[in-house]
C-alpha cells in the first residue's frame, strides 16, 4: 500500500503518530534534545485512542515552548520547514486538522531529507512521489530519502496493525531516523564551517 493510502485510512491516533514520527526524525533541524517530544508520545499511548485530548494541547504548548527559535530571517528551508511541522501541529487529534498535518508532516519530512541529501535531486518541482507502493516506491530515490519513505510506511503500518501496542515500535523507528538525520546534519556544518 502507498504512503498516500495509509495516510488516507490511518485513524486519529495513526495520523497523530504519523506526523509527530515526521517531527520527531527532524528533531536535530531544531535543536531540540531526544527526549523533548516524549510527552506528546505518552498522550497517544492512552487507550481512548483520541490522542490524549487536553494532555495534548498541553504538551504540545510545551513543546513549542521549547524548540522556539529565532526568528525565521536567515534559517534555511530544511529548518523551516521543520519549524512549520511544529506550529501547524493541532491542539486536537481528531478531524480533518489530523490528516492533513500528518499528510504535511509526511511531505516536508521527505522533502528535510532531501535537501539534505547530497545525492539527491533539490530542484523545487522535484517532490517525492508518495503514491507508489511500499517496495517499489523508493527506486530512483536517494538513499536518504529512501529510508525516509521506508520510515513513514511503517510508523503507519505499525499504529494500523498494533493500534496504542505498536507506539512502541514506532517511536523506535523514529529515534534510529533522527540519529541518521543529527549524523547527516553534523556532517553538514563541519563542510559549512
Amino acid at each position: 500500500m502507498s504512503l498516500v493510502e495509509l495516510i488516507a485510512r490511518a485513524d486519529s491516533r495513526g495520523l497523530a503518530g504519523s506526523g509527530l514520527a515526521c517531527l520527531d526524525r527532524c528533531l536535530p533541524l531544531l535543536d531540540g534534545d531526544d527526549e523533548v517530544l516524549r510527552p506528546l508520545w505518552a498522550t497517544l499511548a492512552d487507550d481512548a485512542g483520541d490522542g490524549g485530548g487536553p494532555d495534548w494541547a498541553r504538551g504540545l504548548a510545551q513543546v513549542r515552548d521549547k524548540l522556539a527559535g529565532p526568528d525565521a530571517e536567515g534559517e534555511d528551508e530544511a529548518v523551516l520547514l521543520a519549524r512549520r511541522m511544529l506550529a501547524a501541529a493541532p491542539a486536537e487529534c481528531s478531524g480533518a486538522r489530523i490528516r492533513a498535518w500528518a499528510d504535511a508532516c509526511s511531505v516536508a519530512s521527505l522533502r528535510v531529507h532531501r535537501l539534505l541529501d547530497p545525492a539527491a535531486d533539490t530542484a523545487p518541482g522535484a517532490d517525492v512521489r508518495r503514491e507508489g507502493g511500499a517496495a517499489g516506491g523508493t527506486d530512483g530515490l536517494s538513499p536518504l530519502v529512501a529510508a525516509e519513505l521506508r520510515r513513514q510506511v511503517t510508523v503507519l503500518e505499525v499504529l494500523a496493525g498494533h493500534g496504542p501496542a505498536g507506539l512502541r515500535r514506532a517511536l523506535e523507528v523514529s529515534t534510529e531516523g533522527r540519529r541518521v538525520l543529527r549524523a547527516v546534519v553534523s556532517r553538514r556544518a563541519r563542510g559549512r564551517g
